[in-house]
């Protein structure tokens, strides 16, 4: 009988089981992560040749000559019937190790997941920049995966996707879609968006804002015309605005806010969070939108003041992340406890639970 480690039916069971991502390392018994947290599988630990066997059974082809050598690799695998998932191989003390994340077939609504309204006026524009932002694993891909497809659904364009690596797959409906690997169909993000302009797109959605060259890119997109959706690894729209500008050098940032402030048409900062009621994990988003005052104190280096605009609340529809944490709790999705936890301004949010919101 052969006991070696089963790469498909680990990621089979897993998926079965609702885990969001699945953890390798030499030495320890596979581990998945569920509702937020960590848990090992009751599952032999794991050998070098476990994990040696498992990469030469998922990598891609066009990675075949780098097996030995690599470090750090990302990119897709398929269990077909059952999901995609985007693999980081690392090395870790010099052993093999992986991290995966699981990408359902099924692209959720903005219903299923409940995202407040408010976020598709963001597909109503024909130009412009969307930041979705949050730490990794919050959610953004699925978000994004959500607004693709209601764009899709309702509009008759072209929607282009430069993504490392692609994850979930869009099929055309009143739209045609085009998705674009890097590494792969294009050198990268910065390169992909350069060519892209030949490609006639209307939306161009880049998997994530990584330097200063894509923010270029992509700003220069927004104002030729396209409306460009991206992520970022920011926890708010204050942080998201200091962190574009402060890819550039000093002498360019009062440019750069000129740039922004003109193209930008509004952030979502996005955290999950787990219910111990419902074990589950629900979505809480700020949506900040990018207003004629919020463009303002762009321009003027105020941007702390925005905080000021969101914490007021009903303003353009923008919602603070207090305000989504309270409709959780008035829905009975999280405890006050849990979105206490949560919160960026626990204090505040304190204070309008005391206030009866």
């Amino acid at each position: 009988m052969d006991d070696s480690f089963n790469i498909d039916a680990f990621l089979s069971k897993a998926v079965s089981i609702g885990a969001s991502d699945e953890h390798l390392h030499v030495g320890e018994p596979p581990m998945v992560r569920r509702s937020g947290s960590i848990m090992k599988v009751k599952m032999a630990p794991l050998e070098i040749g476990d994990l040696k066997r498992t990469l030469l059974k998922i990598a891609p082809p066009e990675h075949k000559d780098r097996l030995e050598t690599a470090m750090d690799m990302d990119f897709t695998y398929e269990i077909k019937g059952v999901s995609r998932f985007r693999v980081n191989y690392n090395k870790q003390l010099g052993f093999p190790s992986f991290v995966i994340r699981n990408i359902p077939y099924e692209i959720k609504t903005f219903e299923e997941l409940g995202l407040p309204e408010t976020i598709k006026q963001f597909t109503k524009y024909h130009n412009g920049i969307v930041l979705v932002t949050g730490p990794t694993g919050s959610g953004k891909s699925t978000t994004l995966a959500a607004i693709i497809d209601l764009l899709n659904s309702n509009l008759t364009r072209h929607i282009l996707t430069i993504e490392d690596p692609v994850e979930f797959m869009f099929k055309s409906k009143k739209s045609v879609i085009s998705q674009r690997q890097v590494g792969i169909d294009t050198e990268s993000f910065a390169s992909g968006l350069k060519y892209a302009m030949r490609q006639d797109p209307d939306i161009i959605l880049i998997g994530e804002i990584r330097d200063r060259e894509t923010i270029g890119a992509a700003l220069k997109a927004a104002e030729t015309g396209h409306l460009v959706f991206s992520t970022l690894h920011t926890n708010d729209a204050v942080q998201t605005i200091n962190r574009v500008v402060n890819m550039f050098d000093v002498a360019d940032r009062d440019n750069m806010r000129c740039q922004f402030a003109e193209v930008l048409r509004g952030t979502i900062a996005q955290k999950l969070v787990y219910s111990k009621e419902h074990d589950r994990r629900f979505a809480a988003q700020e949506v900040m939108v990018a207003t004629s005052t919020v463009k303002d104190y762009i321009l003027k280096d105020n941007i702390e003041k925005i905080y000021e605009l969101l914490a007021e609340g009903g303003v353009n529809n923008m919602i603070s992340m207090n305000k989504s944490l309270i409709n959780l709790v008035e829905t009975k999705k999280i405890s006050k406890e849990e979105a206490m936890v949560a919160s960026n301004d626990p204090d505040a949010l304190a204070k309008a639970f005391r206030g009866a919101y």
